[in-house]
């Protein structure tokens, strides 16, 4: 049930507004203040979907109530009541905030089609927070052991600069997460964040996929095409596996770094662009220079920030926080009952050499939720989860 509260100091058109409101839907809870210091109070008290709100009242008018609210509570939709005389208020408003505003006397269509449109928008509000909140539950970092420990501290140091991030370590162990919380935490984290596989791309697509293309520049390049680079504009461009990039390709990327432009394949046009770069690997780049596969330059580029993530065997004790956390989002994810594990089944599960990392540690623990007990015991490890 929505519920909206009318601030009018005026009795009559009070009246009136809650009349019509009650009237239209029986989903609607209408409360009303007969002034802005009542009606503030009411709203910081309750949890309201919507607020009507007149423009000038005693003790306190509606630009101070919206201006006060918006700082606690941005995300409740405002529409202001204006007088003729209030217009260019009301216009005012719409800049600190308000949602719309509607004239007295108010007409009845106008100010139904705006309330169904302001809780509307209140929905889709809601909405993107839950889905914010889900995506940063898919990339949370799990675990308080002393590693973990540090790479949370540089993500908070790092992430709010511009510096260029190097990401390393084997398979598995969650590599793309610190890419993830890095974006997030950032100031960027309202623009996009692409992701690009660097080791999934064929060498003789990676340019294009990275840059773009113009229509004609190769065979089945049938329209022009933005590429990744263009796509995570006033974003974040995360490459991960940079490590099996052609050189062809690492030269582009270098430019692209030191220039802040890119060049469709088969273009000589530049496009600028503002993207932040995090880049990961599992390879020993310094090996990979050496043996001139790898670019010695652009590792300077990149590697203004290293962050090593470890492997899963080096912090066994996040292991018992980590089975918890799969079981309980493996659950959720399947619509099935929570299993737990047993003292000696964790104990044991600790004691596994991890060469797969937090990926294969994930693999087994569903195994072990599908194939186990309502308590995952010490047995059903030694049955299901043999290496």
């Amino acid at each position: 049930m929505a519920k909206i509260l009318v601030i009018e100091d005026e009795a009559a058109i009070r009246r009136v507004l809650v009349k019509i409101l009650s009237e239209e839907s029986d989903t609607y809870q209408v409360d009303e203040a007969e002034d802005g210091l009542e009606g503030a109070e009411k709203i910081k008290k309750e949890d309201y979907d919507l607020v009507l709100c007149d423009i000038k009242m005693p003790k306190m008018d509606g630009v101070e109530v919206l201006e006060a609210i918006k700082k606690v509570k941005p995300e409740i939709p405002f529409v202001m009541i204006s007088g003729h005389g209030d217009l260019d208020t009301a216009v005012n408003t719409m800049r600190l905030g308000a949602f719309d505003y509607i004239s007295k006397p108010p007409d009845l269509n106008r100010l139904l089609n705006t309330v169904r449109n302001a809780l509307d928008r209140k929905e889709l509000v809601v909405e993107n927070k839950l889905l914010k909140k889900k995506v940063s539950r898919k990339y949370e970092m799990v675990g308080k052991s002393d590693a973990i420990a540090q790479i949370k501290d540089m993500i908070e140091k790092v992430a709010p600069t511009e510096a260029r991030v190097l990401i390393t370590g084997p398979n598995g162990t969650g590599k793309e997460l610190v890419a993830h919380w890095l974006h997030e935490k950032s100031t960027r984290s309202k623009g996009p964040m692409i992701e690009v596989n660097c080791a999934a791309i064929p060498s003789e697509l990676i340019e294009s996929e990275l840059f773009g293309h113009v229509k004609g520049a190769f065979t089945s390049a049938a329209k022009d095409r933005a590429g990744k680079f263009e796509a995570a504009n006033k974003g974040t461009i995360f490459l991960d596996e940079i490590g099996d990039m052609s050189l062809s390709a690492q030269a582009k990327v270098l430019r692209a770094l030191q220039e802040s432009r890119v060049q469709r394949v088969g273009s000589d046009k530049d496009i600028k662009v503002d993207v932040r770069v995090v880049a990961a690997t599992n390879k020993d780049l310094k090996t990979e220079i050496e043996e001139g596969r790898f670019r010695e330059d652009l590792y300077h580029r990149l590697a203004v920030i290293l962050v090593k993530v470890p492997a899963l065997n080096d912090r066994r004790d996040d292991i018992p926080e980590l089975i918890s956390h799969f079981a309980k989002k493996i659950a959720e994810e399947q619509g099935t009952a929570l299993k737990t594990f047993s003292d000696k089944a964790v104990k044991l599960l600790q004691e596994y050499d991890w060469t797969g990392n937090i990926r294969e540690l994930r693999n087994v623990v569903e195994r072990l939720l599908i194939l186990g007990n309502k308590e995952v015991s010490e047995q059903d490890v030694k049955l299901f989860a043999s290496k």
